[in-house]
């Protein structure tokens, strides 16, 4: 202990040993104690002199303190200091001020060291064994120790991880680590680790990573937080950009929904501190990753789409449209919007739609192109806004349509200003990064469309008080020719380019001013220097377009004239030259690699993407155009008219070969359904045959089998007969016999069921006879009683009505009409009182007689109900006994049938069976014996 108070700072006698030597004896330590808490104090001498004395302990000690990790797994105190020990070596972010050759010194000696340490794979797995102890001590050293090695020697370390067993997924259980501290140091391992391995980025995407990242930007507070939602974003940006496969992932997982509420902003966006500005240019740029143009087409339209449904590019919107926030951030989230409405049309047209709140409102594609031609304005911003017109327009005919429609005079609208209107301004303003910028915007609105190149030929603009306004057209080529800043000639060279290229109609009216050709011709042919070789190029480009897409509409600017101009005025070699110059600038090269014009200068800006496309385009069809003489270009013409009448045979060639191809392919559907009907034929023929030939096999053997049974009747006699056993033919007989005496059972069972049957109907038909004779009597005398009990009733009736007559006569007494009254009437009202009292008793025995005869009717029709219930139910017994009748019978035939195949076989055997007619026949002839 003594030694390490020596080592650690206290005071001995005699001379102080050198670093060196102090480290070289710490190391015997290590290697030789063998008490732990030794080796552990050692090892925590050497983590103190590790910073100061970094190259001794590196060399000496690095073997020693991997022996540690293997060999004191147990104690994590030794663990954590060999493991800060090797990090303090390997690391080279504690160097602090150093100048550029000690820093540069540093870096090569932690390089060193950690090929020193991963020269054995092991160590980086035992490395990764170390992070999933939970200890504090040992796993935050390790995160660091790991990190440092990817720093120094990332591509290696990378390919060892990538091949240990689990090595990926243990380094992403440090972003579920509770303490903060490992989890943060785990993002920057992260970070390290993904670092343009596509492979390791996709296993830590399958891994969750989106998930925990995501919940972790919102734990800390989105754009609001701190230092760690900057650590996730750029891990984020690392497993996303330029990845394919986890950018698909992302959006199939709906992660995108997840970004819109980074965004949301207030009303008051002053004093953002710079930890939110860096965190939400970070969200911008991951937003731009996904909708990247550099992506595939595909990938980037779906999740163009998915911003718009989501409610993130509205959100992008209203940035764009908030006031207060920062410069930098508005410039990014322009050049976002940009690439979120690129070639999308739903995104276009709600861009189209949205406007600034401003009073009135203005669509904010005009509030942007205020800024663009602004000299006011940030450079940065302008290209910016740039960008973003360009992406609105870029493949948007219906937005190109739009712009150019504010030019045209019956659509100008004196009280607002429209976005043609401030392109024009700036086209001719005195700013040339705004000549330059307007000129490109204006050619991105004619860029691959036909109509509007057409119809921006109607513009017509006033140049000054009292003179004629002049086309659009006319216009620019007046500021070429009054020899402005180069900037604005190359802007509008390409903007004239753009304009008549695939354009006859541009063509002529351009070759229609007489003083346009002669300027160009003096342009290419001067010596100048390089800028001006730069406008020379861009001019022989011009006239190469007008003699290419030249209709010879105009006889003094006819394609061989122009040509013929060229060679006398210039010389097609020169004009070649000047004209391949172009693509060997510089800048040219710089605005061809992305769409999104990036310059670090405005003096700078000279070439747009997209006409880098259209020169490519057209710099070798003009070149051999020059070149081709009046007889090549004759016949040229007549090639490409026997060109067209052979298109014309060929086409008419294709059209019958085709009529040909559908007539064979049905006649090989006929031919192949024929040839599947033949081979199941040919099918059938073969199974038949083989039948055939089996039947024929059975015979013959059969015919051999019956031969030789024949002869083995003679010899064997009773003993076998035809391969049976005695056996055999006994239990035939046996069952003979038992089939005889069911047959005598059933039917004995059979004639007792036809005596049942015959009782039962003679007793059906005794009871059906008496009672429907009774019914029948009673039924006539109840009819005719009936009728007289009607003629009594109605003789009632009339001795009633008499009755009444003569009581009516009583009642109204004499009168002087009625006839004088005598004994006559008194006599003959006694009669009928008389009368009708022997009516009444006479219709009461009727009553009587009539209630007897129905008391008699209703005991008759009880019986016969009685009767009829009881038929029903013989009947029912008659057709059950003959149904069992016809199974019995049924029965019988089939022991018949039995009994008849049983005696037939017992004759083919050779036995003698008896039939019943002729024990019948014997039996009747012994009774005639008998009675004789």
């Amino acid at each position: 202990m003594n030694f390490f108070r020596g080592v650690m700072g206290g005071q001995t006698a005699g001379p102080q040993p050198s670093g060196a030597e102090t480290i070289q004896k710490l190391c015997d330590r290590v290697a030789s104690s063998t008490l732990l808490e030794d080796r552990r104090d050692a090892v925590r001498a050497l983590k103190s002199l590790s910073k100061k004395y970094r190259m001794e302990v590196g060399t000496q000690a690095m073997d020693h303190l991997i022996n540690i990790l293997q060999t004191d797994r147990s104690d994590s105190e030794i663990l954590g200091y060999a493991l800060d020990t090797l990090y303090n070596v390997i690391s080279n972010d504690e160097e602090e001020e150093q100048d550029e050759n000690a820093q540069k010194q540093a870096d090569d000696l932690g390089t060193q060291f950690t090929e020193t340490f991963i020269q054995d794979p092991e160590h980086i797995t035992l490395l990764l064994t170390m992070l999933e102890e939970f200890d504090f001590h040992v796993r935050w050293p390790g995160v660091k120790l790991l990190t440092a090695l990817l720093k120094n020697q990332g591509v290696q370390v990378q390919g060892i991880i990538l091949v240990s067993p689990m090595g990926v997924s243990r380094l992403m259980d440090l972003l579920a680590d509770s303490r903060e501290v490992i989890r943060n140091d785990g993002l920057l391992l992260l970070q390290q680790l993904t670092k343009g391995n596509a492979a390791i980025q996709k296993i830590v995407a399958f891994e969750n990573a989106f998930e925990r990242l995501l919940d972790i930007i919102t734990e800390e507070g989105s754009s609001d937080g701190g230092i760690v939602v900057e650590d996730c974003l750029l891990l984020l940006l690392n497993l996303l950009k330029n990845n394919s496969s986890n950018q698909n992932f992302f959006k199939e997982g709906s992660y995108i929904q997840r970004m819109k509420p980074w965004f949301e902003v207030g009303d008051d966006n002053s004093g953002w501190s710079a930890q939110k500005v860096t965190n939400l240019h970070l969200m911008l740029q991951l937003v731009r990753v996904m909708v990247s143009p550099v992506n595939s087409p595909g990938a980037t339209a779906s999740c163009q789409k998915c911003m718009y449904q989501c409610g993130l590019l509205q959100q992008l919107c209203t940035i764009l449209m908030a006031t207060g926030v920062p410069a930098d951030i508005l410039t990014e989230t322009i050049n976002t919007v940009s690439e979120v409405i690129r070639g999308s049309q739903v995104n276009q047209d709600y861009f189209a739609s949205v406007n600034a709140p401003s009073n009135p409102p203005r669509p904010a594609i005009v509030v942007l192109l205020m800024s663009m031609v602004n000299e006011r304005q940030p450079f940065v911003l302008r290209c910016a806004v740039l960008y973003c017109f360009q992406c609105f327009l870029f493949k948007n005919q219906k937005g190109q349509g739009e712009i150019v429609a504010t030019l045209l005079p019956s659509t100008i609208d004196a009280n607002s200003i429209s976005a043609g209107q401030l392109l024009c301004g700036g086209l001719f303003s005195a700013d040339s990064l705004s000549n330059w910028c307007a000129a490109v915007a204006l050619a991105h609105t004619l860029q691959d469309n036909l109509t509007q190149k057409e119809q921006l030929l109607r513009v017509q603009l006033a140049t000054s008080l009292g003179k004629p306004p002049v086309s659009l057209l006319q216009q620019c080529t007046n500021i070429l020719s009054q020899g402005s800043k180069v900037q604005t000639r190359v802007g509008l060279l390409m903007l004239l380019c753009t304009w008549i290229s695939n354009c006859p109609i541009a063509v002529t009216h351009f070759l229609h001013n007489q003083e346009n050709v002669p300027f160009l011709t003096a342009q290419i042919s001067e010596n100048l220097g390089e800028d001006e070789r730069l406008v020379q190029g861009l001019c022989a480009l011009l006239l190469g377009i007008c003699i290419y897409y030249n209709d010879n509409s105009l006889e003094n600017y006819t394609k061989e004239k122009l040509k013929q101009l060229i060679e006398k005025r210039i010389g097609k070699e020169n004009f070649v030259e000047k004209l391949g110059f172009i693509t060997k600038h510089e800048l040219y090269s710089r605005a061809a690699l992305k769409p999104q014009p990036i310059f670090p200068s405005p003096e700078q800006m000279l070439f747009d993407h997209e006409f880098t496309r259209l020169l490519k385009e057209l710099e070798g069809l003009i070149t051999k155009a020059v070149h081709k003489s009046s007889e090549e270009e004759k016949k040229e013409e007549e090639v490409k008219k026997t060109l067209e009448q052979h298109d014309n045979i060929v086409t008419q060639y294709k059209e019958l070969i085709r009529e040909q191809d559908a007539q064979i392919q049905e006649l090989k559907e006929k031919v192949s359904s024929m040839t599947t009907q033949t081979e199941q034929l040919q099918a059938t023929v073969s199974q038949q045959q083989s039948q055939i030939q089996q039947h024929k096999d059975q015979y013959n053997i059969l015919k051999l089998k019956l031969g030789k049974e024949n002869q083995s009747q003679s010899s064997q006699g009773d003993t076998q007969l035809n391969g049976l056993q005695t056996e055999e033919l006994s239990q035939l007989r046996e069952e003979l016999e038992e089939l005889r005496r069911q047959q005598t059972l059933l039917q004995t069972q059979l004639s007792e069921k036809d005596a049942l049957i015959d009782s039962l109907k003679s007793a059906a038909k005794a009871a059906e006879c008496p009672a429907g004779s009774d019914n029948t009597e009673l039924l006539q005398e109840l009819e005719a009683l009936k009728n007289q009990v009607q003629t009594h009733l109605a003789e009632i009736g009339l001795l009633k009505a008499e009755r009444q007559e003569l009581l009516r006569r009583a009642e109204a007494g004499p009168s002087d009409t009625a006839p004088p009254s005598d004994g006559s009437s008194d006599a003959a009202k006694a009669e009928l009182e008389n009368r009708l009292a022997a009516q009444t008793a006479e219709m009461e025995q009727l009553k009587e007689s009539r209630s007897g005869l129905e008391q008699q009717l209703a005991a008759a029709t009880s019986t016969a109900a009685i009767l009829q219930t009881e038929k029903a139910k013989l009947q029912t017994e008659v057709q059950e006994s003959k149904k069992e009748q016809d199974d019995l019978l049924m029965l019988l035939a089939d022991q018949d049938q039995k009994i008849h195949s049983l005696k037939q076989r017992l004759k083919d055997l050779g036995e003698t069976v008896e039939d019943e007619d002729d024990l019948r026949d014997q039996t009747s002839d012994e009774d005639d014996e008998d009675e004789d």
